[in-house]
């Protein structure tokens, strides 16, 4: 296991090292191993999409909105200041 989902709801999981693209990330979600390509090089810590995230839908951490895309965010991509801004700068988030 490479990646940790901190709750079931979430919709990114924080990568444990660091991540090269291509590389296949793998976490636990309720006890069902998730497997998925990264899409770009990911730092250690950092987040990646676990599903598709349309621009302006919340990311999930936490199990709470933690920011919305201003992209659209690919399965397996960086989740990062690139493409996420916080949620409270009077952005609409949808769920």
């Amino acid at each position: 296991m490479n990646a940790l989902i901190i709750h079931p709801t979430d919709n990114v999981a924080v990568v444990t090292a660091p991540i090269r693209a291509g590389e296949c990330v793998c976490c636990l979600q309720q006890g069902q191993e998730v497997r998925l390509t990264a899409a770009e090089d990911i730092p250690c810590y950092h987040k990646i999409a676990l599903c598709d995230i349309d621009r302006g839908q919340a990311v999930i951490k936490y199990a709470h909105p933690i920011g919305v895309a201003t992209v659209p965010i690919a399965r397996g991509a960086h989740v990062h200041r690139h493409n996420v801004v916080s949620p409270n700068q009077n952005t609409e988030v949808r769920p």
